[in-house]
């Protein structure tokens, strides 16, 4: 990153906002750069520190940390917010979720977990950077890199889906077509959706949105099992928080596990967005 990772700590236990900034600064992992007890703090004043990531206490006095990180949002904060709880029940994570958290970490907080995040949370803002860097050079009619021919593209592409275990589903070879047709055709997938972009591919659009929506989640359960074997595996710390969403990812470990009744929901716009930024990056 350009910059070191600036972080916010909204605890109402100081003992826990002196573990937290010990750990954080020890670890080179970035600069706190503000804490608040008791509520939480001001949202307005949090978002006025423009910090890249904020660590929040759910359960917190006067406020809760779900009300804070809507407060956050409705004042543009866009920083990515991770969720300290002790709370299992679903209805409160998922009251956390919709009001705008990016992870939910469950207390007492294992560091060596915190420290995957905010290792996830540095690439996805790197990778937030560089697709608005790109959005600019496209936007401005400039040519940011050499493109790639087809060839080096679709190499690129399968190797990074042979990488999850997805090289033998169907939906593959219509997730790779979809890739280079909106790469050669520099379609917006922002302004078109999955499905009008594969009524362009094929007589039966439905189909093949099906198939790649299969694809993407034998790719996301793979990458699941990765991670229950081993935090640190390369392709789940690489492609875990880059082509799905960390949440998913994390879904889709407990209900391997048996600890709920329910996986990941992966987004096939998301997924071939992310993959040909990596297809891009990839060297």
């Amino acid at each position: 990153m350009e910059r070191e990772l600036r972080i916010y700590i909204a605890e109402d236990d100081v003992g826990v906002i002196d573990t937290l900034r010990d750990f954080i600064e020890d670890q080179g992992l970035g600069e706190v750069v503000g804490s608040s007890e008791d509520d939480g703090g001001d949202a307005l004043q949090i978002a006025a520190l423009q910090p890249d990531l904020i660590l929040i206490d759910f359960l917190m006095p006067g406020q809760d940390g779900a009300e804070l990180v809507r407060r956050l949002r409705e004042k543009g904060c866009r920083a990515k917010c991770i969720m300290l709880s002790q709370v299992t029940q679903k209805d409160m994570i998922a009251k956390a979720y919709d009001a705008g958290i990016d992870f939910f970490l469950n207390k007492p907080i294992n560091i060596v977990e915190l420290r995957a995040v905010i290792g996830t949370v540095v690439r996805q803002l790197e990778n937030e950077r560089t697709i608005e860097a790109l959005r600019r050079v496209l936007f401005s009619g400039q040519q940011a890199v050499p493109q790639d021919t087809d060839e080096e593209s679709r190499r690129k592409i399968n190797n990074i889906l042979a990488s999850v275990g997805m090289a033998g589903e169907k939906g593959s070879a219509d997730i790779l077509n979809l890739c280079l047709f909106v790469k050669r055709e520099q379609k917006s997938l922002q302004q078109e959706s999955i499905r009008e972009l594969c009524s362009e591919l094929s007589d039966n659009p439905k189909s093949m949105e099906q198939r790649m929506r299969r694809a993407i989640a034998v790719g996301l359960t793979n990458l699941a099992h990765l991670g229950l074997e081993d935090f640190l595996n390369e392709s789940f710390t690489r492609y875990g928080s880059t082509l799905f969403r960390f949440e998913e990812v994390r879904a889709e470990m407990d209900l391997i596990r048996g600890k709920k009744d329910y996986g990941g929901k992966p987004s096939i716009k998301k997924f071939i967005e992310s993959l040909m930024q990596l297809a891009e990056q990839d060297s």
